[in-house]
């Protein structure tokens, strides 16, 4: 380049090595770019998806509990107690009516006891001490054709409502 070029203010030529080079990494901004959307859009057709187990199950013969006991088995899988009086048989949820933590039964007193905050609450889920504003709620609880004890989860009864005196509430046996 000489200084008549330079002063007139006119480009020199590009090279054809450096054209390419340019070019190459043009491309590969590209594709990058475009493969990027490309897995933003896929995986938004996949979103993530939480499988929880079904709300409405079996958990047996009313035979199988006993009067006057509250059944832990269903306490981990479905977060749910049975409880069997004389009177009938009622499914509680183990949820702590006041920030959500689960209870545990302690059979010696006869409660359900909160280890969060103290709450403590009666075999039929009146709330009696501590902080938790309202009873447990229950679930809807049904016979089956086959005699079976049906559980749905979908349908909860709140104490406060009136609404454990509905013959879904509790079952009689």
């Amino acid at each position: 380049m000489n200084i008549e070029q330079e002063e007139s203010g006119a480009a020199s030529p590009i090279k054809r090595r450096r054209f390419f080079s340019w070019l190459t990494i043009g491309w590969i901004s590209f594709s990058a770019a475009a493969g990027g959307f490309l897995t933003m859009i896929i995986r938004f057709l996949f979103p993530n998806v939480l499988f929880e187990p079904p709300q409405s199950f079996k958990v047996g013969f009313p035979g199988d509990f006993q009067i006057n006991e509250v059944d832990e088995r269903f306490k981990q899988s479905q977060a749910v107690w049975i409880v069997r009086t004389n009177d009938g048989i009622y499914a509680l949820s183990t949820v702590c009516t006041h920030l959500g933590c689960t209870p545990n039964w302690l059979i010696t007193d006869s409660k359900f006891k909160c280890p969060c905050h103290g709450s403590g609450f009666r075999k039929s889920g009146i709330n009696f001490e501590g902080p938790a504003p309202r009873p447990l709620e229950r679930y809807k609880i049904t016979l089956a054709e086959d005699g079976q004890i049906i559980i749905d989860k979908s349908v909860k009864f709140q104490y406060e409502k009136g609404q454990w005196d509905s013959p879904e509430a509790f079952l009689t046996v």
